[in-house]
Order: C-alpha cells, then structure tokens, then sequence
C-alpha cells in the first residue's frame, strides 16, 4: 500500500481511464512517484491510499501499479492548501484557498463539511460564493460515491460525472438495473459503453434489452451516416455482427420492436437508388420527420391562400426594369426565372454553382418582396452563412435554430400552431439542411407564405441524416425549380470559381499561372501534413496578409492521419497560440485549451445561450477562470458562451475541421490536404464542397496521384431517404398535381417540364 498526495497526471484515456501520474509520498527532496493503473476520478491535490503492486518500466524506472484506491483527506495545513487549490472544488482557486487556510488552518475542511455559511468570514467570500462552494463540496462527495461503484464496472471519469449529473442520486440504480438507458441518455456513452456495462452488471448476453438496444444502436449508427432508414435485411444483418447472437433471435426482437411506440417504424418503400422495393426500418424521430415534412411541402404548396398576392399579376418588365434600377444591374433570364418562381409559387429550390449569380438572385428578390411591402425573413443553418445572407440582402438574418427559437429537447417555439410572421422566408445553404431541421422550419411557415430554398446540390449532403435539397430537387417532385448554369464573366477570371466547375465536371483543376489557386506538391502524407500546418500558420499570412487564425481555414477530408484534422489541430495551434507563461490554459483529456484558441461544438446543446448552441458553431477562447472552473466562448454568432470545465468534451480545436464540418461556412482562405492516406474519402463532392469554402483563394497539399482520385471519384449510391417518393404521392400523399411554372417561362430553365 501507498499513500502520497496526486501532484500531476501525466497520461489520462478518458475510455478506459488507464492513468499514469506523480505523486509526492511526502520522502522529501523533492522525488515524486510514477504510479499507472485505473485512477477514476482522482483529482490532483488529492491525498490517496493507493493499493497495488511494485513494479519497473524500462524507460520510466520503479513504478506502482495501482489496483484500487480510497480518497483521504489533507491533514496538515500545506496538504489542505493544495487540495483545494486544485480546482476540485468550483467558486475556490489557489489564491482563495491559501485565504481559507490561513484563517480556518487545520479545520478548514471541517468547517466546509459542517459549518459551510462560516466561510463568509475569508475576506473576499460572500454568501452566494460561500453558497455556491457548500454545493460543490456535497456534489464531490456524491460523485466520489457513484465513482467507486463505476470504477468496478469500468467507466471512464468523464462518463461516470456526466453519468451522475443526468441522474444525480439514482446513478447506482440505473447503471444496475437498466444500463441500456445509458445509450440513449448520457452523450457520450454509445451502445458499446452501455453494453460494457450491462455485461459487467449481469445482464445476459442474448437478453432480449440487450438486442433491442443493439438493433435501435445499428438504427442510429446508420443516421449518423446520413440515412433515415436501413433496409431490414442489412439491418439484421448489422445487427446480427454487432451482438454475436442468431439470427432469429434479431428477427424476433426486432418484430417486437416494431410494435412498441417509440420502437421502430416498418415500411415498404422504393430502394435507394430506385431499385426493387424494400422494407424500410426507421427510428420513429425519423419516420415521422419524413411523413411530416413531405406533408407541409405539399400543404404549402396547395393552399389557395397567398401572403404575396401582388405578384400573381404583376407586370414582370415593369418590376425587372425597376428592379435593375435599384440593384445596378440586369438579371440573365434564368435569373429572372428563379425571381418569378420565388415570387408566385408557395415553395421553390434555386439552385447552381459559384459564380453563378445566386446570391444577387436572392438579393433581388428581397428587394421586390420588401417594395410590394412583405415580410422577410432569412435563415441558414450556421452563424456564418446567416451573417453572409445579411451582408448580401441588407436585412437582418438568424440561423435556423434561432429563428425557429428551439429549446432545451429540441423542441421549437414556431410550428405550425404558432407560424413565422412572414410572407417570405428564404433559406440560404440548404444543402446542409437534415431531415429532422428541415421538417421543423417548414412546419412553422404559415398557410400562404413562401418558402424558397437556395443551395448547390452538389456540394456534400447535409452532416445529419437525409438528402433534402437532393431529393426536393428530384425528377418525381412537385416543388418548382431553377438551376443557375451560366457562370458570369467576372466569376470567370477566379481560378477558385473556374477549378470548382471543373471539378464538379470530373475534370482536374487548373494548378499553375493562377494568382488564387495552388498546388503543393507533398506524395508522403507526414510532408504533406507538416507543409499544410507551415501554408496555413505562416506562408498565406506574410504572402497575402491574411489572419491565420481568422481568414485561413484548413480543411481535411478526415479527422485521423498524419494529414487529418485531429493532428493538424495539435500542430497549428502550437504555431498560431503557443503555451506562454502569461496566457491562460486549461487540460482537458488529451486538450489543452488557451485563450485565442480557435474553438469549435461538437454537439447540439439546447441549454446553452440564448437558444442553444449547435454542433459545428465556431468561436474563440476569449477568457478562462480557474476559481470559477469555467472558459469563454465568443462565437461566430457574437455571443458569449460560458463552458464549465467539465463541459469541455463539448469542445473541440477549430484551427483545421474535416470538410464535412465546413459546410455552410466561407472563409478568405483555404488550405486542403488531399493525400493518399485519405484514399477512402477522396470523393468529387468533397473536393468541390472543399474548394467552394473559399472566397479568394486555394491552397492544395499533397499528390496529384490523390488528387485524380479525389476528381475521377463520384460518391457512391444515395443515402436511404424516401422523401422523394413522399413528396411525389407514395405513402399518405395525393400525387403532386403542381409543377413549378413562372409566367413568360421558357424550356430548359428548370430542372423539370411543367406538367
């Protein structure tokens, strides 16, 4: 047995909660003990009885091995100090907890335990901070409880706290008696953690739970790929893999699923890739979200009620002349097409291309929306595209979840009970619009207004499941339609804008004699990483003047590799905002987190700011108080987010995000690794999604042999969605009878004939 204070941890794996770390036996002089083992929950500061073994690390020299351990309180005055300066105990920091000690001495800890309103007696603690540290300490205590028991089941820390604050005093009953529920409450504790588990608790193997969880598990693995649905054979099938049970037995409880209400949905519905039917299988969120936003695109386009009924005999030369007038220029004609669509038809998609003039199309139609005296109101799914879409049309902009004001569960102030105060509403970046956000924002358009969609169909399908601009975009559908097709001629003289059709094209970019668009030449993937961080962190920056923190932004095809967005992070972040003894920083798993960090959310949180904050919202690291546990966020959006500690697995590094997570965004500059270690992501639509990021300019790293791949690639299949087919009449719809069609059209300026 040992005893020693916790001075440093060295290693921590928030999976398995493996940890090496130095502690003070108290010999003197200074010499601090390795010790490795699981070490759940201890906090530096602390004083632990460590049970265990000796053994010797051929590197690292005597080390014990720790097998289980008990927390005992500081005794002497110098261990109290360090305790509670530890940052163990929320609302006191290290200066604070030399006052405390100065005045309480010895007691000090007994005073906190059972005297807590004494503390107002430390100058400089007052009633709601002494309030605030009494809380702290009972909630240690408790977790410290729920800690033991997890520790045996195997639980990581982080996940044994977030355990604890979903269910305070019942964490011991729930993790016992319905582990599953885990998967399903807890972020971060997927189906294997819970099935971990339930395995150590007892639970059988072929329990019935168990293949219940694991077959919703599957369901909702495949939703993170962007389906909505899996197809029951491949459903088993997964199943079937995943838990190493028969086949009959998937069979059974799946059917048993399927009649529980928040079970799961069974359907016949059209193959992906309009192939035979198939029985779908779909989580009920899901399956609803498709029936209900098929339904409202179709109600809306049906009422005979109209918000803007100026526009259905307005005289289109008259409005068009008066229209340049304002606006300083002509519209082409298949601009003036997408106007007259947006105008007279309830629902409508413009799509097309960079440099294709949709924005300006968006910005007239505001502009002659806004003279027949309509509301507007504009909306895209991220921070960034919304402040774009206001700097184009002039007017105010909100994301989608603001405008929709969505609170804690998800749920929307606006629907269709109480609409948007709105006779227009657009949408900029629709392709990035799931299924679950999209069904909630048409809901709350009113009977009679007009919804336009505005996005490029070929960038990369939206992060959350579905295919919605694709699939409202498809041949069956009814919901009218522009694709802008002519690039104008001053989009033309950008390489940016000209290398991006020609990839969409499946033709390889232009890399040479352009002042916005290059290529780095780097076959290893190591060289091609290393040379990313050096054009990001320093080339741009004296070349152009840009603000590598601000106005480059790296883009990765993947999150893992030498070239992948994970160590890229690490490496530009050592560049940009190195460790200096004046700037504040805080470790959080296998983080470090600075003030000046380029941050980013990981997760959609509806209790955070004003009305959430949402998994790809970006930010900076504008403080980081140690006595208060707690970093400041400010975002994209200009609001101040406050992370407590222990909230910082929402948080990742932003200085290099995968391309899938850039959707929506523009930067000034960007900087893509397009390396052979990423082979299996080298897709057109990632490339092209990449290169459309950039308002000025493109740097590539990496191999021209990677590069052919990326271009040559079309991604595989479509995604399992079945709003196309709702959409055109199967399954509770009438068949669409309206087809978009603005006055004075002519062929071949939508993507459909009227019918």
């Amino acid at each position: 047995m040992v005893e020693g204070v916790l001075e440093r941890i060295t290693y921590a794996n928030e999976e398995n909660g493996y940890t090496v770390a130095r502690v003070d036996t108290g010999r003197g002089g200074g010499d601090l003990l390795t010790v490795v083992g699981a070490l759940l929950g201890a906090q530096v500061g602390e004083s632990l009885r460590m049970e265990g073994r000796w053994g010797s690390h051929a590197q690292y020299g005597k080390q014990f091995t720790v097998e289980n351990y008990t927390t005992i309180l500081p005794a002497t005055i110098q261990g109290i100090r360090r305790y509670l300066g530890s940052g163990l105990i929320k609302g006191i920091g290290p200066v604070m907890a030399d006052r405390i000690t100065t005045h309480f001495g010895v007691d000090t800890l007994d005073i906190i335990e059972k005297e807590p309103k004494r503390l107002v007696e430390v100058p400089g603690l007052g009633p709601k901070r002494t309030k605030m540290i009494a809380a702290a300490w009972e909630e240690q205590k408790a977790i410290k409880e729920v800690m033991v028991f997890l520790q045996g089941v195997g639980v990581s820390t982080s996940i044994a706290v977030r355990i604890y604050k979903k269910y305070g005093d019942a964490s011991i009953s729930v993790v016992k008696n319905e582990p599953y529920r885990l998967a399903a409450d807890v972020w971060g504790i997927g189906f294997l953690t819970a099935d971990r588990i339930a395995q150590s608790v007892g639970i059988p193997h072929d329990s019935p739970e168990r293949v219940k969880a694991g077959l919703q598990y599957a369901l909702s693995q495949s939703t993170d790929q962007g389906n909505c649905y899996l197809p029951e054979e491949r459903l088993i099938a997964d199943a079937v893999k995943l838990l190493q049970v028969d086949t009959g037995l998937v069979i059974d409880c799946l059917a048993e699923l399927a009649k529980e209400e928040e079970g799961v949905v069974r359907e016949t519905v059209p193959g992906p890739s309009g192939e035979e039917d198939v029985t779908a299988v779909y989580l009920v969120p899901f399956h609803r979200a498709e029936l209900s936003l098929s339904a409202q695109l179709l109600r809306l386009l049906r009422t005979p009620e109209d918000r803007m009924p100026a526009f259905q005999d307005v005289d289109w030369s008259k409005a068009l002349s008066w229209l340049a007038t304002r606006t300083g220029a002509d519209l082409a004609p298949e601009q003036k097409q997408a106007v007259k669509l947006a105008l007279t038809q309830k629902a409508a998609v413009l799509t097309g291309g960079p440099g294709c003039g949709k924005s300006f199309t968006v910005r007239s139609i505001v502009e002659l929306a806004r003279a027949k005296k309509a509301k507007v109101v504009l909306a895209a799914p991220t921070g960034r595209a919304a402040k774009r879409l206001a700097e184009l049309t002039g007017a105010e902009a909100s994301t989608v979840h603001r405008l929709l004001e969505l609170k804690p569960g998800g749920d929307a102030a606006y629907d269709r009970d109480r609409p948007l105060d709105a006779d227009l509403v657009v949408v900029d970046e629709a392709s990035m619009l799931d299924l679950l956000l999209a069904n909630k924002l048409v809901k709350a358009v009113a009977p009679g207004a007009h919804l336009l969609f505005v996005g490029d169909v070929d960038q990369l399908p939206s992060v959350g499941a579905g295919e919605v601009l694709r699939d409202m975009l498809s041949e069956q559908s009814p919901v009218p339609a522009v694709r802008l097709t002519h690039i104008f001629r001053q989009a033309q003289q950008s390489g940016v804008v000209t290398n991006a059709h020609r990839i969409n094209s499946g033709v390889p970019p232009i890399t040479q004699g352009l002042s916005d668009f290059f290529l780095f030449v780097e076959d290893e993937t190591e060289d091609a990483g290393r040379v990313t961080v050096d054009v990001a962190a320093h080339r741009i920056p004296a070349k152009f003047g840009l603000d590598p923190r601000r106005d480059v932004q790296v883009l990765a095809p993947m999150h893992r590799g030498p070239a992948g967005a994970g160590n890229l992070n690490g490496l530009l972040q050592q560049a940009i905002t190195p460790g200096r003894p004046d700037v504040p920083e805080k470790r959080f798993g296998g983080r470090v987190f600075r003030v000046g960090d380029k941050v980013t959310q990981i997760r959609n949180n509806y209790e955070k700011g004003q009305n959430g904050v949402f998994n790809g919202t970006v930010g900076v690291v504008t403080s980081l108080d140690s006595d208060e546990q707690r970093l400041t966020v400010l975002t994209d959006e200009d609001e101040e987010i406050p992370y407590d500690f222990d909230e910082l697995d929402e948080l990742a590094h932003a200085y290099a995000v995968t391309i899938h997570r850039s959707q929506g965004s523009e930067y000034p500059a960007v900087v893509i690794p397009v390396t052979t270690g990423a082979w299996m992501m080298l897709q057109r639509n990632l490339l092209y999604t990449a290169v459309t990021r950039a308002k000025k300019l493109v740097v590539l790293v990496g191999s021209r042999k990677a590069l052919g791949q990326a271009v040559r690639t079309v991604s595989a299949g479509r995604r399992c969605t079945a709003l196309d087919f709702r959409l055109a009449g199967g399954r509770g719809s009438a068949p669409g009878s309206i087809r978009g069609s603005a006055s004075g059209s002519t062929p071949g300026n939508f993507d459909r004939s009227n019918e």
